[in-house]
């Protein structure tokens, strides 16, 4: 039996699944992430694959923030130390180079943030603040009840909208207006 492909029907359903994601993320984990990211007086972001370009979103958007903001990779990324924070991102809760940068950031006294479904991961407990976004994950997106999404595209999709969610919330907290985060965006495109 073919299944019938319907553009509307699937953006339905994807949608659905990311809002049942949000209905069990409190409001208190958003504000944590945002009180971490406040009393940083730097911060890197890192993932992986597709979770890499997500943190490179969130990075982008506390750069429009007017935040000390740098992509772990890029040549500019300067040393962390006492008072920064690295974010990184570990869906499935654990990446082997997530898990060597959260030690190298921890031994020079940065704090460590991580963003996951998997909270009891080795990254996350390895981390100074976890943020849960209970999605599917690589890490469990075979048997009964998995996503339309292919593999992690929940988790990512997730992701996307939860950071311009948490920018949203910073420029809030920090009193700043949509054309001061504009008058920060690049020119050079």
């Amino acid at each position: 039996m073919q299944t019938q492909l319907d553009l509307q029907s699937m953006a339905k359903q994807a949608l659905s699944e990311i809002g049942a994601v949000f209905e069990n993320v409190p409001t208190e984990t958003a504000r944590l992430m945002c009180d971490t990211i406040m009393a940083a007086r730097r911060i890197a972001t890192y993932g992986v694959g597709r979770e890499g370009l997500m943190m490179k979103a969130l990075c982008m958007r506390l750069m429009h923030l007017g935040f000390d903001a740098h992509v772990v990779g890029d040549m500019t990324t300067p040393h962390l130390g006492e008072g920064d924070l690295l974010i990184v991102s570990a869906g499935p809760g654990e990446f082997s180079t997530v898990l060597a940068l959260m030690g190298v950031a921890k031994r020079d006294g940065a704090r460590t943030m991580c963003i996951t479904a998997q909270p009891s991961g080795r990254a996350p407990s390895q981390a100074d603040v976890v943020i849960h976004l209970p999605a599917q994950t690589m890490a469990d997106d075979t048997g009964g009840n998995v996503s339309l999404l292919p593999m992690g595209s929940l988790y990512e999709a997730v992701q996307l909208v939860f950071f311009d969610l948490i920018s949203i919330m910073l420029r809030e907290l920090t009193g700043q207006t949509p054309e001061q985060m504009r008058a920060r965006h690049t020119n050079l495109e």
